[in-house]
């Protein structure tokens, strides 16, 4: 448990707040990294570090667990103290003046607030079936991918069609033994490059499209996933 006296309290330690660490170290105030999570890079880091991101500036291309690595040195001479694994439960107070309260009771005075938190804490969309938790436990039912090596060579299903589930189709295309993305809906939510890349790749033969259906069962045993209908 820990009591902080700083200029600004930073929710979230995501990229956005990492940055905003910088932003106030080179405005000569200090601050105090708050996240949820117990290592900071928000789901850069938790969901997808091998995951290419096309959209930071004078970065064509850069690996989110690079991206955060840059992030952290960039802000390392700042040395903000950071308070990690904890969710802030409590904000009291006004501008010039605030306290915020963590579930770990620590508490943080700060003259201001900000909140890098994206969307908040966030889980896994986890889909209504049978067996579920079994997949689970073994790995064969996962939500995040920490290493594309680790599907070299395996028949992998994704399941969704946002930039995630599309990102992560053409991220594991000549890595996986066969790929299959099931999505209810006809049209994918993709940012539209990457689902024209989607469509080429399945044009190609490389990914087959499973639409618009959704997951209506896991077939296996103690754990060990055989089909997916």
């Amino acid at each position: 448990m820990e009591h902080l006296v700083t200029d600004v309290a930073i929710i979230g330690a995501g990229p956005a707040g990492l940055f905003a660490v910088f932003e106030c170290g080179m405005l000569k105030m200090s601050s105090v990294l708050i996240d949820a999570l117990p290592e900071v890079g928000g789901q850069c880091a938790a969901l997808y570090p091998e995951k290419p991101i096309y959209d930071i500036p004078a970065h064509p291309g850069i690996e989110a667990a690079e991206l955060i690595a840059q992030l952290e040195a960039q802000i390392t001479p700042f040395a903000a103290p950071r308070l990690l694994g904890r969710r802030v439960e409590q904000l009291a107070g006004g501008p010039g003046a605030f306290t915020l309260t963590t579930d770990a009771g620590d508490t943080v005075q700060a003259k201001a607030v900000i909140v890098a938190a994206g969307a908040g804490a966030f889980g896994p969309n986890r889909p209504p079936l049978d067996g579920l938790g079994a997949y689970e436990a073994t790995g064969a039912v996962q939500y995040y991918v920490k290493r594309r090596e680790a599907l070299r060579g395996k028949r992998v299903v994704i399941a969704g069609g946002g930039d995630s589930a599309v990102d992560w189709a053409l991220a594991l295309n000549g890595i996986a033994a066969s790929l299959h993305v099931v999505h209810r809906r006809a049209k994918f939510r993709a940012a539209p490059e990457s689902a024209a890349q989607l469509d080429l790749a399945a044009a190609r033969g490389e990914i087959e499209l499973v639409i618009p259906y959704q997951l209506h069962a896991l077939h296996g045993a103690d754990g060990a996933l055989q089909a997916v209908e």
